[in-house]
């Protein structure tokens, strides 16, 4: 073999092996979730790793909003501080939901990273103010990559007063992808495509209300909410935008 046949063998195997690395890092576990109810919340089960869904506000509350998203999604950063606020005016009222659906690792590598991280915080009691620092520092992360990018997230973990070890655990353990993977499964099951998606009671929301609450808004959503805390006899909050 010529020294030139010799580095361009030498290439293509280089090049096979990073494509098939890159391949098995953003494969996902494959789910059936024929016989999940998307409209449900989900108890802990083996299919989402024994991982049950995350409430935030009234669990047992007959008015469930849903939100698909991805935490490097711009969209989802810019509609992430009406969410907080609207969801903390109504916790007493709905429960709150958030399903992971990382788009594509080719427009955002950072985002099942980004839900790991999250999801290995929940592990420890801490879902919803992990979700609250990644999403509200998503301009700090999102274009970091390798060990910048995990040392970033430890520094939140940090932050929260995690268990360091736990956390680095945490964000490598199976159960944590098998969850990722769930929520993203039920998803694709009724049709979500984008981020970030929401539903209201099964209902999906409409882009004009998503605008509105990407805008600082917000009113549009709280109509909605309102309309169907009324259909089940409940008083809605008193809100101050």
């Amino acid at each position: 073999m010529s020294k030139k046949t010799w580095i361009i063998f030498v290439v293509i195997v280089v090049g096979l092996l990073t494509v098939l690395a890159v391949s098995s890092r953003n494969a996902r576990p494959q789910i059936d979730v024929s016989s999940i109810d998307a409209n449900s919340l989900q108890p802990a089960s083996a299919a989402n790793g024994n991982i049950a869904e995350h409430v935030f506000g009234k669990a047992d509350s007959k008015v469930v909003f849903v939100e698909y998203g991805d935490f490097q999604c711009p969209a989802c950063g810019s509609a992430f501080p009406g969410i907080k606020k609207i969801t903390e005016e109504y916790k007493d009222t709905i429960a709150f939901v958030f399903r992971n659906f990382p788009l594509p690792a080719t427009t955002h590598p950072n985002a099942k990273a980004a839900a790991a991280t999250v999801e290995a915080a929940g592990l420890q009691g801490k879902y919803w103010e992990m979700f609250n620092q990644v999403y509200a520092n998503q301009t700090e992360w999102s274009t970091l990559t390798g060990t910048a990018r995990t040392d970033m997230f430890v520094s939140y973990a940090k932050t929260l007063g995690l268990d360091e070890t736990k956390f680095k655990a945490g964000l490598a353990d199976s159960s944590v992808t098998q969850k990722i993977s769930f929520d993203q499964a039920i998803g694709e099951k009724i049709g979500v495509n984008s981020t970030p998606t929401f539903f209201l009671n099964g209902v999906k929301v409409s882009g004009d209300v998503v605008q509105d609450v990407q805008s600082g808004n917000g009113d549009k959503l709280r109509t909605l909410l309102d309309a169907d805390l009324k259909k089940v006899s409940t008083t809605p909050p008193a809100t101050t935008k």
